[in-house]
């Protein structure tokens, strides 16, 4: 039953993200494992849209909070506001109370702003003055950025990457896919497309965890995880290049990860067993943005998606 609801869900969502599978899939998934999800990529590829149609989708508010270096912690957390008439200060919570957050551009906020948005994505609550607030139970941040090389952004702390269940690097759709663009933006504004946004309730959303947490995953499964954060801690047992190119391997909670992310891969492909593919399939998106390359990697040009199949081709399954 919540399968069938999650797989309506996906439907409807990449009816109306058209060219963008990989984002509607990665987006689910981190609804189901309860994490957040990092989007880099081109402007106008939909990132907004993605997680707007979400939003409407299920029981939940969306709200778009878009990062500038002038921003504020309050203007993300609220602020406590004094009441002549009672005398008292009374907190008036900001956006980041809402259940899904589109952090537009994280990577052009200064310092400060980036710890508030840490300790609410690594805690699920806010503290502003003396008192500490919780984020409601339902809580997904969708954040994208540009890269690196544009001007006036800045390199986001490991600590907060590392928050981050999913890094998805968003490509231009194909030419097919940008004449159904084209046709579904016509008919929206001439109000013939009348897509109705599939309903779920966070009731719904809750047991669909629960289901993908109790997805059985094998000891061989286990361990064939293990062996690939391993590797990135001590690559030299596996290729002198790898060695050359990694400065610091993976945490702990890129294990967490990659075990949770694999079991609600699983759920959605209807399976109810882990298998080391869906361990493959989620690797990209889990380890991409917690390997720290080292200089000599980033003098090559190496990427971290080259780092990531060399771990995949060099650390067996079996």
């Amino acid at each position: 039953m919540h399968l069938e609801a999650f797989c309506s869900l996906k439907q409807h969502l990449e009816s109306q993200v058209i060219g963008q599978q990989a984002l509607v899939k990665q987006l689910l998934i981190a609804l189901l494992a309860d994490g957040h999800i990092l989007v880099e990529g081109p402007p106008g590829l939909a990132k907004t849209r993605a997680v707007k149609s979400l939003a409407d989708s299920i029981e939940g508010d969306f709200h778009r909070i878009q990062f500038t270096p002038d921003l504020l912690p309050a203007d993300l957390t609220g602020t406590d506001i004094f009441r002549p008439e009672t005398s008292e200060f009374i907190f008036q919570s900001g956006p980041i109370f809402n259940s899904l957050i589109l952090a537009d551009e994280i990577n052009r906020a200064p310092a400060k702003v980036q710890a508030a948005m840490l300790e609410a994505m690594a805690e699920k609550q806010v503290t502003a003055g003396r008192n500490t607030y919780a984020l409601p139970e339902l809580f997904l941040v969708m954040a994208t950025q540009n890269p690196i090389e544009q001007e006036g952004t800045y390199p986001l702390p490991e600590a907060q990457l590392d928050r981050f269940l999913l890094h998805l690097e968003v490509d231009y759709p194909s030419a097919d896919s940008e004449l159904d663009i084209l046709r579904l933006n016509r008919g929206e504004a001439l109000g013939t497309e009348t897509s109705k946004p599939v309903q779920i309730s966070q009731k719904t959303i809750f047991e669909a965890r629960q289901a993908a947490l109790n997805i059985h995953m094998s000891e061989s499964v286990e361990q064939y995880i293990i062996r690939l954060v391993i590797a990135t801690r001590q690559p030299e047992q596996y290729s002198e290049a790898l060695a050359q190119w990694l400065e610091m391997g993976v945490s702990p909670r890129a294990t967490i990860a990659l075990d949770r992310c694999a079991r609600a891969h699983a759920w959605l492909e209807g399976r109810d067993y882990v298998t080391p593919e869906d361990v493959q399939a989620m690797a990209y998106p889990v380890l991409r943005h917690r390997l720290l390359l080292s200089y000599h990697a980033q003098a090559q040009g190496v990427q971290a998606n080259t780092i990531i199949k060399q771990l995949l081709t060099l650390v067996g399954s079996a």
